[in-house]
């Protein structure tokens, strides 16, 4: 893992694209950020695209090799928690850009466009409103979500839509 962090060149892009620009580790990011897995067999098992065992645990431990997961320290037979840290929380505008993008120029399904639609309408203040409770839940109390939280509202909208299809 050595060799990927330092980069190829000092291009702020390549620099980024070096961390999570395979497409597991931006959709392992996904699924904790927007699904709040927090847990190896609960990524492996909620994975819609199947990731394979092997290639959760090899982008899990790259993701906490460059400081954007973190990993609870575990006695052997415990599942281990990752958290996200203040870096991986600050991705969440990029996923917003990324699912527009995706909304206007790809093919996707009802259900799994809807959260997208929320935060592209919800633009940055939901996006702020967003990472703040991240923050809450994964680096520790700061100010407590409001209620209904992000998440809750993200999860409503797509399980309306899942129903509905």
């Amino acid at each position: 893992m050595g060799e990927a962090k330092e980069p190829r060149s000092e291009c702020p892009i390549n620099a980024a694209i070096e961390v999570f620009g395979d497409r597991w580790s931006l959709l392992v990011l996904r699924d904790i950020i927007f699904g709040d897995r927090r847990y190896f067999r609960e990524l492996q098992a909620n994975s819609i695209e199947g990731i394979a065992s092997n290639i959760l645990a090899d982008r899990l431990k790259r993701l906490v090799g460059f400081g954007l997961l973190s990993r609870e320290d575990t006695r052997p037979g415990q599942r281990a928690r990752y958290s996200l840290t203040e870096p991986a929380i600050q991705l969440v505008p990029v996923f917003a850009q990324l699912g527009s993008w995706g909304l206007r120029h790809r093919p996707t399904s009802r259900a799994l466009r809807v959260r997208a639609e929320l935060l592209e309408q919800g633009g940055p203040a939901l996006w702020e409103e967003f990472m703040d409770e991240l923050r809450h839940s994964h680096l520790g109390p700061e100010s407590p979500p409001r209620s209904p939280s992000v998440r809750e509202r993200l999860n409503a909208a797509y399980l309306a839509a899942t129903s509905s299809s």
